[in-house]
């Protein structure tokens, strides 16, 4: 008997000792990890495209997987390229003169003074000589301004040799998980005992699933969003097309950030466009203040769209959760991890939902996380 508790007791301790080993591994090569992971995301976002590729044929002939792969990469960093370059320069712009118009308006005309007014009364702590607006346009100006790049001159060759070395591994992992559908999932059962193995290639069909409409519906959700801002800044606070594509693409990024993303985007929307309007008139011909309205009004109606259109279908038709728990998720990732922890929070459930569901389906506590859950479980039973 003895003998018997002895060996379980050896074989925990050599079960602890090799999962030691695998986190400690893991540590070290983390870099290699988070280009796997990064790499798994692009071939997520670009699996939509991979489909769209294999559809295309002439007569007999269709596309090798080498070359459609090729091709939905290309079109990834062709967007990227494109978004950089159109809309970096506009920001820039935006933030630019919006910098020069704060110095140059009078203060007599600049209905923002009321504002700082108020916080100097409420807050004294802040100085005399507190200006929301030069605080705004600092923060922007290090986001957009390349001004600062000497402070990092020590360290540019490490940065350009680490940046082209993590571009270039994230492109080559991405076209073999595209290239080869099931490439990651052999990889993860490999490490499975024999029993779990056909259910964990179930799993791993669903989470790539999941996360990918997940992450293709983030990325039209904010194109919407930013949509939505151009079109009203465009058309009803009657902006030039520029400014109001800059401000529209600052606030569909900032959007990307749950529940505190939208509201720092519209906060910057406002005061971008109340000091364009003071500093040269552009805009609808009213009062400042009903311009600064109709602007938040704008951006607010864009946040309703998103709030009870773009995110029930999103979080509804991919990761199939209630809306309560995502909330719950999403604060207890803030507190754990900050905006960071809110970007990875609901990628990261939507996994750990998925395997509670597969694995521990006949516990109460995890049947209760999908009312669907009776589909599941025939699936679940077949599957066992």
């Amino acid at each position: 008997m003895k003998e018997r508790n002895i060996d379980r007791l050896a074989g925990y301790l050599i079960k602890l000792g090799g999962l030691a080993i695998v986190l400690a591994l893991c540590l070290y090569f983390k870099n290699v990890l988070i280009y796997i992971a990064v790499a798994f995301v692009v071939s997520l976002i670009g699996r939509p495209i991979m489909k769209l590729l294999k559809r295309f044929h002439i007569k007999r002939l269709r596309l090798p997987d080498w070359f459609s792969a090729v091709l939905t990469i290309l079109l990834i960093i062709g967007f990227l390229i494109l978004i950089i370059t159109q809309m970096v320069p506009l920001v820039s712009n935006i933030v630019r003169d919006a910098s020069v118009l704060n110095g140059k308006v009078s203060l007599e005309s600049n209905p923002v003074e009321r504002i700082n007014e108020w916080l100097i009364n409420v807050f004294p702590g802040v100085g005399a000589d507190f200006n929301v607006l030069d605080v705004v346009m600092d923060k922007l100006r290090e986001l957009v301004s390349f001004n600062n790049v000497t402070v990092f001159v020590g360290s540019v060759a490490s940065l350009v040799s680490s940046a082209f070395v993590g571009l270039f591994a994230v492109v080559f992992i991405s076209f073999f998980f595209l290239k080869d559908a099931g490439l990651f999932e052999r990889i993860i059962c490999a490490l499975v005992p024999d029993r779990i193995e056909q259910t964990m290639n179930t799993t791993l069909n669903d989470i790539k699933q999941l996360l990918s409409r997940y992450f293709v519906g983030l990325l039209l959700e904010m194109l919407g969003v930013a949509l939505i801002d151009c079109l009203g800044l465009w058309l009803i606070a009657r902006l030039d097309f520029s400014y109001a594509i800059g401000i529209a693409f600052i606030a569909g990024i900032l959007n990307v950030i749950p529940y505190v993303g939208p509201l720092i985007g519209c906060g910057i929307g406002v005061i971008l466009g109340v000091v364009l309007k003071v500093g040269i008139g552009v805009g609808l011909g009213v009062n400042v203040w009903v311009f600064a309205l109709i602007i938040l009004a704008v951006m607010l109606t864009a946040q309703l769209v998103d709030n009870f259109i773009y995110q029930p279908v999103i979080y509804s038709t991919s990761i199939k959760a209630h809306p309560l728990e995502i909330f719950i998720v999403l604060l207890m990732a803030g507190h754990i991890g900050g905006t960071v922890g809110m970007l990875v929070a609901i990628p990261a459930y939507t996994v750990v939902r998925v395997i509670a569901l597969r694995f521990f389906h006949r516990f109460k506590p995890i049947q209760r996380l999908d009312p669907d859950l009776s589909e599941e479980d025939k699936i679940i039973e077949n599957i066992d």
